[in-house]
């Protein structure tokens, strides 16, 4: 018992003295009062604003607008008018270069061919209504019971890159080949109607031959007239009516047989 009252004291035996507390105390007293000292030194000028920031102080007093009036700086203003840029942005179908006036206009100069035909219009490079007319083309024929898609468009490829060579060999100022593809498939329209009477009734026959003629005719006439508008070629227009004539006459047989 005594050996373990031994052990129990040398566990818990410490250096630390009444002396030590007392001496402890004294010296948090004297921290305590060097602090309050710098306290009553530094009190006064805390109260004059030295520890509000310098930034904060400029804004406060550059700022003149009121409550639920803020002031806008030119670059928001000139932010502003950026977002508002939208709404005068072109439409989208003038951005791809659709115009259904146009393409109006280039409809009815082909259903007309004694009509004098605007070289500036029909000198763009319009694809969206050949596209329709060789669609609508092959459609036709597929109601008649002929799947001919691929002549159709082979046919058109090789008539367009021949129209183009020519038509620079004969004119001074040249043609583009979006130009050639356009006015020949625009002039496509009449052989849409041919292939539309196909699915009424026959054209292996004399009324069929005499319309696929008339059809030929109308295309080649409206073609070459365009032609000679958009390229200035007065004079020329039996010499351009003559290659696309042949051209119009594949398509009239692809039709009729």
């Amino acid at each position: 018992m005594s050996n373990f009252e031994q052990f129990h004291f040398d566990f818990y035996q410490s250096n630390y003295t009444i002396d030590d507390q007392e001496e402890g105390c004294n010296s948090y007293e004297s921290d305590k009062n060097l602090c309050e000292s710098r306290k009553s030194q530094t009190g006064p000028q805390s109260r004059s604003g030295d520890f509000v920031p310098s930034d904060m102080l400029l804004s406060t007093q550059s700022y003149a607008g009121q409550i639920l009036q803020p002031m806008y700086s030119p670059d928001i203003l000139s932010h502003l008018g950026h977002a508002d840029g939208f709404d005068e942005e072109p439409p989208l179908l003038e951005e791809l270069g659709i115009n259904f006036e146009h393409i109006w206009q280039k409809t009815l100069t082909v259903l007309n061919p004694m009509k004098p035909a605007d070289g500036s219009i029909m000198n763009e490079t319009d694809l969206t209504g050949p596209i329709v007319f060789c669609l609508a083309l092959g459609a036709t024929l597929l109601l008649a019971g002929k799947v001919h898609f691929g002549y159709v468009y082979g046919m058109s490829a090789i008539g367009c890159l021949a129209m183009h060579a020519l038509l620079n060999l004969m004119s001074t100022s040249g043609v583009s080949h979006g130009c050639v593809a356009s006015v020949l498939g625009y002039c496509l329209l009449p052989m849409v109607i041919l292939s539309s009477s196909a699915i009424v009734f026959s054209l292996q026959g004399i009324p069929g031959t005499v319309l696929a003629l008339f059809i030929i005719g109308w295309c080649s006439l409206s073609a070459s007239k365009i032609f000679t508008s958009a390229l200035a070629m007065e004079g020329q227009q039996l010499l351009i009516a003559y290659p696309c004539a042949l051209l119009y006459g594949l398509f009239a047989l692809l039709t009729v047989f």
